[in-house]
C-alpha cells in the first residue's frame, strides 16, 4: 500500500482474529489498529481519520450493525467491510443498504478481504473530501450577517426579482445598501455570480439533509 493510505481499523471480539488480521494486513503494508468491542473503537476513534473499518457483526454489547448506524449518523469518513461467522441474509442486506462495501462470511480468502479494503479506502477518502467541502461551505456562510443572510434567501427564493431595487423594496432598504451587501456576500462566499450562489446554497442544504 502507498504511504499515507487510509488506515484500517479492525473491530472484532475474537482475539485470534484480531491478531491474525493485524499481522497479515500489516505485512501487506496497511496501517492497522484493532479493537475488541464497538465501544472501545468509539472511545479511541478521533472522528476525522479516513479509514476502512473491518467490522465483525456478532459481538456482545453493541453489534456491528449498531456501530455502523452510529457512525452513519455521525457522518464519519469511514467505509465498512463486514466479516462475520454469525450473520445471515437479512443482516447482510441491512449492512449493504446502510453503505457497507461487502459482508464477508468467515472463513474468507485474504485476497478477497484485501480487495474490499482497498475499495473501502477509496470510498473513505471520497467521504472525507465531501465532509471537508461541506465544512468549508458552512464556514463561509457563517461569516454572513443576519441582513446578508436575508438577502441571500431573497435572491435564491425569488430568482425573477433579484435586482437591487427589487430586493430593496422587499426588505425596506435602499438599492445602494443592497449593492453594498451583495458585494460583501460575494466576497465572503468567494463567488462571483448568482448562479454560483444558488449552487452553493443547494450544496449546503444537501449536506444538512
Amino acid at each position: 500500500m502507498a504511504q499515507g493510505s487510509p488506515a484500517v481499523f479492525i473491530v472484532d471480539d475474537d482475539q485470534d482474529i484480531r491478531t491474525s488480521l493485524t499481522r497479515a494486513l500489516g505485512q501487506r503494508g496497511f496501517s492497522v489498529s484493532a479493537y475488541a468491542s464497538a465501544q472501545a473503537f468509539l472511545d479511541a476513534y478521533d472522528g476525522e481519520t479516513a479509514a476502512c473499518l473491518v467490522l465483525d457483526y456478532g459481538m456482545p454489547g453493541m453489534n456491528g450493525l449498531e456501530l455502523q448506524a452510529v457512525l452513519n449518523r455521525q457522518d464519519r469518513p469511514l467505509a465498512v467491510v463486514f466479516v462475520t461467522g454469525h450473520g445471515g441474509v437479512p443482516e447482510s442486506v441491512q449492512a449493504i443498504r446502510a453503505g457497507a462495501v461487502d459482508f464477508l462470511e468467515k472463513p474468507f480468502r485474504q485476497s478477497a478481504l484485501v480487495a474490499r479494503i482497498e475499495m473501502a479506502q477509496q470510498i473513505a477518502l471520497e467521504k472525507q473530501a465531501a465532509l471537508l467541502r461541506r465544512r468549508d461551505l458552512g464556514a463561509r456562510f457563517s461569516r454572513l450577517t443576519a441582513r446578508e443572510e436575508e438577502i441571500v434567501e431573497r435572491m435564491v427564493d425569488n430568482p425573477a426579482e433579484v435586482s437591487s431595487k427589487e430586493i430593496g423594496n422587499a426588505l425596506g432598504i435602499s438599492p445602494r445598501t443592497v449593492d453594498h451587501h451583495r458585494a460583501r456576500i460575494l466576497e465572503k462566499l468567494k463567488i462571483r455570480s448568482l448562479v454560483e450562489l444558488v449552487d452553493l446554497v443547494s450544496k449546503l442544504k444537501a449536506g444538512r439533509d
